[in-house]
């Protein structure tokens, strides 16, 4: 149980609300819509119709076609941005980089000059797979031209390293400069063993980013993951999709040198062709590689090789930061995150052409200025809570990962991170899912908050797919902070579990990136405002304690944690 004394905003302590193509943000905001306080006074028969109103409000405004799909380094970045810092700004939140709401974020775009080509060759074997249809290859060096030729091929398993699980696919095996092929997912998914790794819920060490981090650690030339749709959680379309284009990534100041020189996937046709080409049985390896103890395989004398020409081009894009400062651990701070960006506009497509991001992510930033209102009309907390409006994460996380890497407030004093993606917008549930459950003490607050507002909590219906790992929290676990992201799960108070889980579906298959992910005015947000004022009274109690919460025990990300615990004392 948590004692620490706090406020507790109740359904029915609420309020009214009075507001007053990228590269560097403008002194003065271009002229754009404001939200109007006669917007966010309208009354409804709801106990939170104050705070639904300032969604619809903000989110009408950041998902209209005037901010044109809110993509980095666009002109519609410019309005987005400026926006969210003339917002908080009306709401007396400090600027939360010094003196400045904004942190520029330096990216790198690295688009294919042609079509990858995958050669593989043995004594015994040759075979060419073509680019889109069978893999997509390529490097994430932000340099024009890569090559790796007659680099060796080694199946590792799963491709994990994990002490504290006494798991390690690359021991007895020296894979400097060969090519290492990849399974995805994790062991606990592939054998639906509850007790190896999470059972069924992904870790992070199913998840494709790691498999590529780990193989650089190894040495390793090229790192290929084979794809199945199941422990992916996707099929092969969203990998060709995802891969083929422009790949955009953080500038780095060693040009990813770090990285292997190749990265991509295969599909599980084109693997199970490379495997039989070796003499080897690709099933048999399969299951061999979800048992402890298993061993790397050298795939016979097959080589691999690949050349790549890129295009490289640099730009800035901004995340937006505001604070209301703590007082007397004023250090120590609990981060709200929410993505600001969404995919733009596509001039090739017929009809609509602009990616208006209402749901993903437009409700999420409007939930961080209503976050910012709530906390604003409390007395000043013991340590400082900070509002992060992040950009590029739909171009994989950049902006969240170019805070972590680049911190404003320190890392071991960050208390916690609480992420909002893609907001309820189909009325008030019963249930709480947690993304990731059982990782830190975090759950324990939720618990209690949500157990106040009347509501329980819900392991979320699919964790093989890893969404713990797909937004912004995700990269403040990985520099140790507990992360948590929680949302309305599907049990609907007015219509029944069997309605919210229409809408999401219906959401799903029919506007998830795509251009009719836009604003209506009709939605209910009262599912939306309830969220937030669950993520306020766990803040509140974190904001004025002295505790800070823990990963749960065996976590992957706890050692992380422990390392800086001193700087905490």
């Amino acid at each position: 149980m948590i004692h620490q004394p706090h406020k507790t905003l109740t359904l029915g302590l609420l309020l009214i609300l009075g507001f007053s193509y990228c590269s560097e943000p403008t002194t003065e905001a271009p002229a754009a819509q404001t939200a109007s306080p006669e917007a966010a006074a309208v009354t409804k028969d709801s106990p939170t119709a104050e705070i639904e109103a300032m969604l619809h409000e903000h989110v009408a405004i950041l998902a209209s076609d005037e901010y044109e799909g809110r993509a980095p380094a666009t002109p519609g970045e410019e309005l987005t941005i400026n926006y969210l810092r003339d917002q908080f700004a009306a709401l007396g939140a400090d600027p939360g980089n010094v003196d400045s709401y904004f942190q520029s974020v330096e990216v790198t775009e690295i688009t294919a000059v042609g079509a990858p080509a995958l050669t593989i060759q043995g004594s015994d074997y040759e075979a060419s797979f073509a680019y889109g249809e069978e893999q997509v290859l390529g490097s994430q060096q932000q340099i024009p031209f890569v090559t790796v030729q007659g680099s060796e091929l080694v199946f590792v398993g799963y491709g994990i390293v994990a002490p504290e699980r006494n798991w390690n696919d690359y021991a007895d095996i020296d894979v400097t400069d060969k090519t290492v092929v990849i399974l995805v997912n994790d062991p606990g998914y592939a054998s639906q063993d509850p007790n190896l790794f999470n059972g069924n819920a992904m870790t992070y060490y199913g998840r494709w980013t790691y498999k590529y981090e780990e193989a650089a650690r190894q040495g390793a030339a090229a790192a290929i993951i084979v794809h199945e749709t199941g422990p992916a959680g996707y099929g092969w379309g969203v990998v060709n999709n995802s891969w083929t284009g422009p790949q955009i990534g953080l500038t780095a100041a060693n040009l990813n040198g770090d990285r292997a020189e190749i990265e991509g996937w295969v599909t599980q046709e084109t693997a199970a062709a490379i495997f039989d080409g070796a003499g080897l049985d690709f099933q048999a390896l399969q299951a061999e590689a979800a048992q402890p103890g298993f061993s790397a395989v050298p795939m016979s004398d097959l080589r691999l090789n690949v050349s790549v020409e890129n295009s490289v081009r640099t730009s800035l894009s901004q995340n937006v930061i505001a604070t209301i400062p703590g007082t007397t651990r004023a250090e120590e701070t609990i981060i709200y995150t929410a993505h600001w960006d969404h995919l733009g506009m596509v001039p090739d497509l017929e009809g609509d052409q602009i990616y208006n991001g209402a749901s993903d992510n437009a409700t999420g930033t409007a939930g961080l200025l209503a976050l910012a209102y709530l906390h604003s009309q409390q007395p000043p907390p013991d340590r400082s809570i900070v509002f992060l409006a992040v950009t590029a994460e739909e171009s994989g996380l950049l902006g969240s990962q170019w805070y972590a890497e680049h911190p404003v407030y320190p890392i071991a004093k960050t208390v916690a991170n609480i992420n909002m993606d893609n907001m309820n917008t189909f009325g008030r549930t019963r249930d709480v899912v947690v993304v990731g459950a059982r990782s830190s003490e975090l759950e324990d607050y939720l618990d209690e908050a949500a157990a106040e507002q009347g509501r329980y909590l819900q392991n979320e219906p699919t964790p093989e797919r890893g969404y713990y790992y797909r937004s912004d929290h995700f990269n403040f676990a990985k520099v140790g902070v507990p992360a948590l992201y929680a949302e309305s799960g599907e049990d609907n108070v007015e219509l029944g579990r069997e309605y919210g889980a229409a809408q999401a579906q219906d959401y799903t298959d029919n506007r998830y990136h795509q251009p009719s992910d836009e604003y209506d005015p009709n939605w209910d947000m009262a599912g939306a405002a309830e969220d937030l004022l669950l993520y306020f009274n766990i803040t509140s109690r974190l904001a004025n304690g002295t505790e800070f919460p823990r990963w749960y025990a065996g976590n992957e990300f706890k050692a992380i944690r422990d390392a800086s615990a001193g700087e905490r004392q």
